[in-house]
């Protein structure tokens, strides 16, 4: 079946375009919740016990409460058992992963306003974080970059990861990359039974700050569960990219981009060209049939282009970009002349790739920037994970009598519009003024 080319304007584009944003729901998760809740609840009870019967139960795997940890020895060791060629990409990729995230750091500040108040905010890196790396279909040595890297550029001093063990054995590119990024301390554990660990504690780990990591849906629900008790970082949803073409786009290299996230392999990612040619949506098209004749996923890709898949045909760019911001999509490439004159238009995307020679991939692996994007919409409000997101910040306020004396009168007033009399009385005590209604206290 050819992937669909579908024209704005019509019903048949309104059903898909409501199909798409309607991710943003949680529909049907109330049996996940349930699960998890008994799981969170058991790890509160039984601590490792528990971590090890579920280990055993849905990763197939026996461990004991000794092996729940891998050592210092053997993370030190993980990278000398990986090729050459491997160690350097992990190497070159971190990198330029830290090299991006210590620029966006956030630094403590202190200025002397205008009524000689002294204010600022001192900024601190958390204590202790978890970061959750997925397993399952495969090994994601990324993953473990782009979650641990920022926070020990943040100055993280305890970063915690937990991965579920593979029956196969140790996935040492998983270790490796572990111990690439300063990981200091890796669990053989997952599931939404790694995160109640993270969160609460047993006695093997030590509760966490924060949580950050993609997953599946039992781990999205633990994570949003623990929160209160931790912090997290955002709830991740499958993959997402969104492709705005001209006539001068290679339709070879967009049937790719559409490919190359439309393979992760749960179904429910999404993949959409935009574009004013039809002679490109049809070449498109041509491609992506040939691709996908010699593409090892290629039923997970076909899956994805019929449920949340098309080429649309759009009537200019200005309708391409509103719809895009409509969407907020998690990767945006921009695959049209003069990319960089449109970056104006975009006010909701996880992240934006400007030109032919920048295809999301680049940024899932090594550009720099966090592959850790909002999805389901949610970059319309949220940005990508950064080393700003390991760290917290304290407000300072420092007033002398003088200050106190020029503000005090404002302050109370503001308290007793909002009917807190003893608001207003801690501030006038300061500058010598009783009130009245108080002298037989």
């Amino acid at each position: 079946m050819k992937p669909r080319i579908l024209r704005t304007g019509t019903a048949e584009f309104r059903r898909f375009l409501a199909a798409v944003t309607e991710r943003r729901t949680n529909d049907g998760a109330s049996s996940v919740d349930r699960a998890v809740e008994r799981i969170i609840r058991d790890v509160r009870r039984r601590g490792d016990a528990a971590l090890l019967e579920y280990t055993r139960r849905f990763d197939g795997v026996k461990l004991d409460a000794r092996r729940l940890r891998i050592t210092s020895a053997e993370l030190k060791a993980a990278p000398a058992k990986l090729a050459a060629a491997d160690r350097s990409a992990l190497r070159l990729a971190a990198r330029r992963i830290a090299d991006f995230h210590r620029r966006t750091m956030h630094s403590s500040f202190s200025y002397l306003d205008g009524v000689g108040m002294r204010l600022g905010q001192i900024v601190r890196p958390l204590d202790r974080v978890g970061i959750y790396v997925p397993g399952g279909l495969g090994a994601y040595p990324s993953s473990v970059l782009m979650n641990a890297i920022p926070a020990r550029v943040a100055g993280v001093k305890e970063i915690v990861m937990v991965s579920p063990p593979s029956p196969e054995g140790e996935r040492h590119a998983v270790m490796a990359a572990a111990a690439v990024a300063g990981v200091t301390e890796y669990y053989r554990v997952g599931g939404a039974q790694a995160v109640a660990a993270l969160a609460y504690g047993t006695e093997s780990i030590r509760p966490v700050d924060k949580i950050v990591g993609p997953g599946n849906a039992f781990v999205q629900a633990a994570k949003r569960m623990v929160y209160g008790v931790v912090d997290i970082d955002k709830m991740a949803g499958p993959s997402e990219v969104m492709v705005i073409a001209d006539s001068g786009a290679k339709p070879s290299w967009v049937a790719a981009d559409l490919i190359a996230q439309a393979e992760h392999g749960s179904g429910d990612e999404s993949a959409m060209l935009l574009t004013p040619s039809m002679r490109v949506a049809r070449e498109v098209a041509d491609a992506l049939e040939d691709a996908l004749e010699s593409l090892p996923r290629a039923a997970a890709v076909r899956k994805v282009l019929a449920r949340r898949g098309a080429l649309v045909v759009v009537r200019d760019l200005t309708e391409a970009f509103e719809i895009a911001n409509r969407v907020a999509p998690e990767h945006l490439e921009l695959e049209i002349r003069n990319a960089r004159r449109w970056l104006a238009r975009v006010r909701a995307a996880g992240a934006v790739f400007l030109g032919g020679f920048s295809p999301a991939p680049l940024g899932d692996y090594l550009a720099g920037p966090n592959h850790v994007l909002p999805t389901g919409g949610s970059a319309r409000f949220a940005s990508p994970l950064g080393a700003y997101d390991f760290v917290k910040r304290t407000s300072i306020i420092e007033a002398s009598r003088r200050t106190t004396e020029k503000l005090s009168a404002a302050v109370a007033h503001l308290a007793r519009m909002e009917g807190f009399e003893g608001h207003a009385r801690a501030m006038e005590l300061r500058v010598g003024k009783r009130n009245p209604q108080a002298e037989g206290l």
